[in-house]
């Protein structure tokens, strides 16, 4: 039971390392952007949900309500103003502007928060849970993973069942005919953005209720972030899911196994998953 245990923690954890990941991929899959200030985002917006939190009084998760178009703007701000100035054939450009960013952001956070961990208190959900078959499962890790799922779903409906998404895909597969037909590439790209840092406002918010994070909490987020996408496939967002939900798996065999091996089990994962598979488990096909 203790092996079952382990698996199905692995796999609720795996929900929250896929809202890391999703807006990756969903930035990748459109623009082909490597974002290495993503996690740097996430703790951005667990900030902003603590600055919430501090000054309403309203629980964590109703801070997504202003977290969540703030996040969206700022988004679509940044893609405007800065990254489609580097977006082209050579890959370098955004890479360095994204570092840049990501040490800029890392500074203000301890300028403005200082370096002590915070968290968020979400009060008894924190400690909520349900029995099932002999097994004792948090609230928050099952809604943290219901959540997960219904923000992949509802980026793959938008991605292939709406025009924005038929626009995201025209963009993705050719944007000089893209343009030709009507389309501000400029726009678009800005619109995906703004929708990848929405669903990694929902990441921020549910990371500072599940554990404390300080200003350099993001380079551990991002790199869980890409582990999930490059397991998965780039630019497939079901396969993100599945790429958090190995890697989740991993990590808390590995921590059965040694407490040491919890991180190691997750790296060594996305190295056999890298070596057997460079393309990822489940890319995504074009067409």
């Amino acid at each position: 039971m203790d092996w079952i245990n382990a698996i199905v923690q692995g796999t609720l954890l795996g929900g929250l390392y896929a809202l890391f990941a999703a807006g990756l991929s969903l930035i990748f899959g459109v623009m082909r952007l490597v974002n290495i200030a993503h996690g740097d985002l996430i703790v951005l917006a667990a900030y902003l949900g603590l600055t919430v939190v501090a000054g309403t009084g309203v629980h964590p998760l109703l801070a997504l309500g202003l977290v969540v178009p703030l996040m969206a703007g700022i988004g679509y701000a940044l893609q405007r103003g800065i990254l489609n100035q580097t977006l082209g054939d050579d890959l370098l450009p955004p890479l360095l502007v994204t570092f840049g960013l990501s040490v800029i952001l890392q500074n203000a956070f301890l300028e403005l928060y200082t370096a002590d961990p915070q968290k968020m208190n979400a009060g008894a959900l924190e400690t909520a849970s349900v029995a099932l078959g002999g097994l004792s499962l948090g609230v928050l890790p099952l809604l943290t993973f219901a959540i997960a799922v219904a923000v992949i779903a509802g980026l793959q409906w938008i991605f292939y069942r709406t025009a924005l998404g038929r626009a995201f895909r025209a963009v993705s597969d050719n944007q000089d005919i893209a343009q030709l037909m009507g389309l501000n590439k400029r726009h678009i790209f800005g619109l995906a953005m703004a929708l990848a840092l929405a669903v990694t406002a929902i990441a921020g918010i549910l990371l500072g209720i599940r554990t404390s994070f300080d200003p350099t909490a993001g380079s551990a987020r991002l790199i869980f972030g890409f582990e999930a996408v490059i397991i998965g496939g780039l630019g497939n967002l079901w396969g993100t899911l599945a790429g958090g939900v190995i890697l989740g798996v991993a990590q808390t065999i590995g921590a059965k196994i040694d407490p040491g091996w919890q991180l190691l089990a997750g790296h060594v994962a996305f190295l056999v998953v890298l070596a057997v598979r460079p393309n990822g488990l489940f890319p995504r096909i074009s067409g």
